[in-house]
């Protein structure tokens, strides 16, 4: 099966073209390859980054309330750690 590719053209300044360009020789990297795995990196990162914010966000919302932790859980949970604290 074939993967679709698309083209995307990115005017770069002068100075971060030299730097991709000089980083591709320097490694034997084709600077086009090497352009497409930052953003693979880069929207990795930042999907990563949302689902932070997002779980920190409802964090928020929820604590104390009925839908924050379980009480039981919680105490067990720090039962835990000062038996091991202990030891």
């Amino acid at each position: 099966m074939a993967v679709m590719r698309k083209n995307l053209h990115v005017t770069l300044p002068d100075d971060l073209d030299q730097e991709l360009r000089s980083e591709a020789e320097r490694s034997g990297q084709p600077a086009t390859e090497m352009a497409r795995d930052a953003i693979r990196e880069f929207l990795c990162r930042r999907r990563r980054q949302i689902l932070h914010d997002e779980i920190t966000a409802y964090a928020r919302e929820v604590a104390g309330s009925q839908q924050d932790l379980d009480e039981e859980l919680e105490e067990s949970a720090i039962d835990d750690l000062v038996s091991s604290d202990e030891s």
